[in-house]
């Protein structure tokens, strides 16, 4: 049986989906490899960023709308496709999955000239994920949270650390609204 690795997450993501497709080590006696992909991914766990999923149009805190994210499911349920597109051109993409190894969500995002590489899970009915990045003026945490609201809006909270989280500026506070 392919175990996903710690180390490289997204590699291990990339591997259990081509070997389950190719049908080696399929999982589960008697089901076909596309039944072990959905089976596998079809826990609660891997559920739990779905609050997410949606056309949206984003806005500050003021109410001007600041950019539009799609976010869909992808690999058989096994992972999260977001699709940045800013107000002002600029755009971004990230691959969200949930590890059962580790028992934690990922993120990896590229855009707006940044790499982040983001770990955590739900705290208090909110996804958090963090990850640390170098930058010229030394290392930073990022922080970021996902609190889904109860008129079905997502509001997004990305804070910044370069005190080792000590304390925390803000970075971004959206609000995600659906853009039916």
């Amino acid at each position: 049986m392919l175990r996903l690795t710690p180390a490289f997450p997204i590699l291990g993501l990339i591997a259990f989906t081509a070997t389950a497709v190719s049908g080696q080590d399929a999982g589960v006696p008697g089901q076909s490899a596309e039944e072990s992909i959905i089976a596998a991914c079809s826990g609660p766990e891997h559920r739990q960023f779905d609050f997410w999923i949606g056309d949206w149009q984003v806005a500050d805190t003021s109410g001007n709308v600041v950019g539009s994210n799609k976010i869909t499911r992808v690999a058989n349920g096994c992972g999260l496709n977001e699709y940045w597109r800013g107000a002002n051109g600029n755009n971004g993409t990230s691959l969200n999955w949930y590890e059962p190894a580790t028992g934690k969500w990922y993120q990896l995002w590229v855009g707006l000239g940044l790499y982040l590489r983001l770990s955590g899970g739900l705290e208090d009915g909110k996804m958090v994920l963090s990850g640390e990045r170098e930058t010229s003026q030394g290392k930073v945490i990022d922080r970021i949270s996902w609190i889904p609201q109860a008129d079905q809006s997502v509001r997004q909270v990305w804070e910044v650390s370069r005190d080792a989280g000590q304390t925390w500026q803000p970075v971004f506070n959206g609000l995600y609204i659906t853009s039916d």
